[in-house]
């Protein structure tokens, strides 16, 4: 099964004493536990602590040599990217590029890699992974795959879906003569399984079987900035003073940061060749999860939470609590939330053996947070969860104009003008939402948002990546940035749960006198009888909204460029719903 004597996946040991980790820290009786004052000190001779470091070292891969040590070999190899509008993949794609690899990426939706400041470095392939005509030909001519697509906010038969895209991809990487595949799939115990942890666990069984010497890295609880891990914790301390939680904040988790994940990724191209198994990954410390809870309010400048454990808390009612305080909607809290009923810590460290630590060793924990916050309040976030998307929610684009004939469209089409400079109104429209709001009955908009989560939507709390620049592909609460023309044209696509599709579309234009000339037009396809009701029924409120977005964005605008013509040089004040 497993040609040209490969090495088998090893026998998983039993999980490790506190010896073999950094630290475990202390349990306190009902609570989940004070995080310890001084974690960042310590460490195992394997995890050395690593130095204070700015928040753009979050994601350096190592320091020294290129990208976790990649010889000259291997920067020359033709390397496939899976899932490169992904979390994981959006970070690793551009380093390997610096590396000096030649990359290809396949994806379902190259626009949302327009913007990008890699894209013009790879070659990108529009592609599905089970359709075998589109991988067949992204094989032609690699060495090496990585496999970074999983189906985490997937409903219905996704684990049917992940098991034909792995097979589909071993199949083809066999017969393109590739040489290496690196799969990251999830760090999990023996014994029966959560729907989704098994899923990984089949995709990376499915690819160590295919004949093609393959490095199945586990990870668990990935932590860096705008990480669905990392943010549902971030939420939940910053909303909660005091936690109710299930019991399984009592378990052993071992995080990593995002930063080693990518080090052990681009190390794992160039391991020996005879090499053919699993590898698990992690950190240096172990903790419960209440105790990295405390430890971001510790990082974060907060109080430590009391957080109690309570056994009635089932997976399926912590999710509903997740979605409703957080921004990870409930799709993707169910996943995460059911990787947490297990110890998730690493087995053993046979990855050392072909890939070196970093030489600044493992991030611990607080520190992965401490840069992760810094990348936040720098407005610095590389890529997030919410660039993935929604299981369910609307993806087809905007249909032009004369395709609307024969259909049931509606329409609120405002426009008028103003004395702002363009440049002036464009940075405001592309600054919309998130903490900026969306300049109109902010009451209005919270509402909406709140339905749209209590029914499983995404809600209005995603944020945005970025608090000044948008691309397509970006989260933006509950739309998606579907189209950008910089300067002059924001089309957003609405992800919320809605009966037919929507749209909101804000163009800028030169104006007479220096001005502009702005119009935004919003646009809903309903479906059905449901769709027609929903329209009406919110049309009394577009006369508040819209028309009060309308004035609201021109005329912050319009301020903006009274404030920068007084004082040259001297940045205009962001305005938000309160202001």
């Amino acid at each position: 099964m497993k040609p040209g004597g490969l090495v088998p996946p090893p026998r998983r040991t039993a999980a490790p004493s506190c010896r073999d980790v950094a630290v475990l820290a202390p349990d306190r009786g009902a609570y989940g536990g004070p995080m310890p004052q001084h974690t960042d000190q310590g460490g195992d001779h394997r995890a050395a602590s690593a130095p204070h470091a700015s928040g753009s070292a979050e994601s350096s891969a190592s320091s020294g040599t290129d990208a976790a040590g990649l010889d000259d070999a291997v920067a020359r190899r033709r390397i496939l990217v899976t899932g490169a509008t992904g979390y994981i993949g959006g970070r690793l794609a551009p380093r390997l590029v610096q590396a000096g690899a030649d990359v290809r990426v396949l994806v379902r939706s190259p626009e949302k890699l327009a913007d990008v400041p890699w894209a013009a470095d790879v070659e990108v392939l529009r592609g599905d992974l089970t359709d075998p005509a589109t991988v067949g030909p992204a094989m032609e001519g690699v060495d090496v795959v990585y496999y970074l697509a999983h189906a985490m906010g997937g409903r219905g038969d996704f684990e049917r879906a992940e098991a034909d895209a792995a097979h589909t991809v071993a199949d083809a990487a066999a017969a393109a003569g590739v040489k290496r595949i690196v799969y990251l799939g999830g760090l999990h115990p023996d014994g029966e399984l959560s729907k989704h942890l098994q899923s990984r666990k089949d995709v990376g069984d499915v690819l160590l079987a295919s004949g093609v010497p393959t490095v199945a890295l586990q990870a668990g609880v990935v932590i860096g900035s705008g990480s669905a891990s990392f943010e549902m914790i971030r939420h939940l301390t910053d909303v909660l003073p005091y936690m109710p939680a299930p019991k399984w904040v009592r378990n052993r988790i071992q995080p990593i940061a995002v930063r080693d994940v990518l080090h052990y990724l681009l190390g794992a191209a160039d391991v020996p060749a005879d090499v053919n198994r699993t590898f698990d990954i992690g950190g240096p410390d172990v903790l419960r999860y209440g105790q990295m809870m405390n430890g971001y309010a510790l990082e974060a400048g907060l109080k430590q939470r009391p957080i109690a454990s309570l056994p009635v808390f089932t997976p399926w009612l912590a999710s509903q609590w997740v979605n409703l305080v957080t921004p990870v909607p409930r799709a993707l809290a169910v996943p995460i939330i059911a990787s947490l009923q297990y110890d998730c810590v690493v087995h053993e460290h046979d990855i050392d053996e072909y890939v070196a630590p970093p030489a600044e060793g493992l991030l611990r924990y607080r520190t992965a947070v401490r840069l992760a916050l810094q990348r936040e309040k720098d407005g610095d976030v590389e890529t997030s969860w919410q660039d993935s998307s929604v299981s369910g929610a609307p993806s087809d684009l905007l249909p032009s104009d004369p395709d609307w004939s024969g259909h049931t469209v509606y329409t609120d089409d405002r426009e008028t003008d103003t004395t702002a400079p363009p440049s002036e109104l464009w940075k405001v429209v592309e600054s919309i939402g998130g903490e900026n709001g969306w300049y109109s009955f902010p009451l209005a908009w919270a509402a909406r948002g709140w339905m749209d989560r209590l029914v499983g939507g995404v809600g209005l709390r995603r944020g945005r990546r970025s608090q000044t620049t948008l691309r397509v592909g970006d989260a933006l609460d509950w739309w998606r940035v579907e189209k950008i023309e910089h300067g002059s044209l924001l089309r957003l696509r609405a992800e919320m749960k809605v009966p037919g599709g929507a749209w909101l579309e804000m163009t800028v234009a030169p104006g007479d006198d220096g001005g502009s000339h702005y119009r935004q037009r919003a646009v809903f396809f309903p479906q059905g009888l449901g769709g027609r009701l929903y329209w009406f029924a919110i049309l009394p409120f577009h006369g508040v909204i819209f028309s009060g977005m309308l004035k609201r964005i021109t005329a912050t605008a319009e301020r903006d460029a009274a404030q920068r013509a007084a004082a040259p040089g001297r940045p205009a004040a962001v305005a938000t719903d309160a202001s």
